[in-house]
């Protein structure tokens, strides 16, 4: 049964926070709730690394040919693989394969250089497209490798070209831990990505990590409600759920996404939007995560993966040799419902899969992977682009 938003209790307010890399008060930082202050020993004052501002890297192949990669036949013949011409000289790095809606559209690039430069392509394209759509550009962050994956954003051209002041940022999971501790994903963001783009700090959504984590999950609820209910999260007319423009997805090794942990009970879990974890298989053990339904209610996903540790996992979800499992996946997430993919599979069925396969956008799903997280389910050809 789809989740719409309730009746508030009580409406987010904005409050100051100090921030702490410099320990002055940061104004305008959203935290969920407005029930306590952020009174927490300062640390000595650190001073951030200034901007990158290198050039993107030129996007020429080593050989006449663009070196590109080929599915292996028998995943060619059971996915349909279709070779686009690229959009661009970003995408000239790589190749783009389309699969079925359930699986998306998958971008193989040669690095994970050129993997950054099509993913800072892509983001700008979308926050270009909704800011002017909408006047606001709602973006999902996760922790991990996914941050270093962003930095052409804060290069030339997108630095000075991207309208940072509709961003409004979230993250599809946090650790219940100080915004200052190394496990904090708004520190990893912060440090690697946000204090090098003017975002207004009103416009970063933070949990309100005096709180539980049972309470921190209720909070950031709440907030998304408000923000669903003053037309700045955009809403799924399928389901009633809120609709993010962009969802940008890490993986881990294992294929849990978020802090949706292979076989874990919260896999499962339809009935809020954001919920808590106190015993995640990952330390530290506490955290909020949203549920699958609210992750796949998103208009937009970017499913980022890099490096021969994700490989094996980016074959079994996109590749794999059993064929009636793919088949029952898609028809679980599905759920008898065409148009409809953001359906969280059966108890059963759910604790079969990686967390990874149960990614399904409402909208497009877009999977960037590097030649060597897609080694598993590639291998090498020459070919020339029209």
């Amino acid at each position: 049964m789809p989740i719409k938003a309730g009746r508030l209790r009580s409406a987010p307010k904005c409050q100051p926070i100090h921030h702490f890399l410099c320990g002055l008060p940061l104004q305008g930082v959203r935290m969920a709730s407005s029930s306590c202050t952020f009174t927490a020993t300062l640390r000595p004052s650190l001073t951030p690394p200034p901007a990158l501002r290198r050039s993107p890297p030129t996007l020429q192949s080593v050989v006449s040919n663009p070196l590109a990669c080929s599915l292996r036949l028998k995943t060619a013949s059971r996915i349909g693989v279709n070779r686009e011409k690229p959009e661009s000289r970003a995408s000239s790095a790589g190749h783009v394969i389309t699969t079925e809606k359930a699986k998306g559209k998958v971008r193989v690039l040669d690095s994970e250089d050129y993997l950054a430069v099509s993913l800072a392509e892509y983001t700008a394209h979308l926050s270009d497209k909704f800011a002017n759509q909408r006047g606001a550009f709602t973006v999902v962050l996760s922790g991990g490798s996914l941050i270093k994956s962003l930095r052409k954003l804060v290069e030339a051209p997108y630095i000075d070209t991207v309208e940072w002041s509709k961003w409004h940022v979230f993250w599809v999971d946090e650790r219940v831990v100080p915004k200052d501790h190394e496990d904090s994903n708004y520190k990893l963001a912060y440090d690697g990505f946000l204090s090098k783009v003017p975002i207004p700090p009103g416009n970063i959504y933070t949990i309100n990590d005096a709180l539980s984590a049972e309470g921190a999950a209720d909070d950031y609820e709440t907030c998304l409600k408000h923000l669903v209910k003053t037309n700045i999260i955009d809403v799924s007319q399928a389901t009633g759920l809120p609709k993010f423009d962009l969802m940008l997805l890490g993986m881990g090794p294992d294929g849990h996404v978020a802090s949706l942990f292979p076989r874990h009970p919260l896999v499962r879990a339809d009935k809020q939007w954001v919920a808590f974890i106190k015993d995640s298989p990952k330390p530290p053990p506490e955290r909020i995560t949203f549920t699958f339904p609210v992750i796949n209610s998103s208009a937009n996903i970017a499913l980022v993966a890099a490096g021969a540790g994700k490989a094996k996992v980016v074959n079994e979800a996109l590749g794999g040799d059993d064929l009636s499992s793919d088949a029952r996946r898609i028809e679980m997430i599905k759920a008898g419902k065409p148009d409809v993919v953001n359906v969280a599979p059966s108890a059963d069925q759910s604790l079969d899969l990686l967390p990874v396969e149960m990614v399904s956008a409402e909208g497009e799903l877009t999977w960037f992977l590097d030649d060597e997280a897609a080694s598993d389910l590639l291998t090498c050809s020459y070919w020339m682009f029209d």
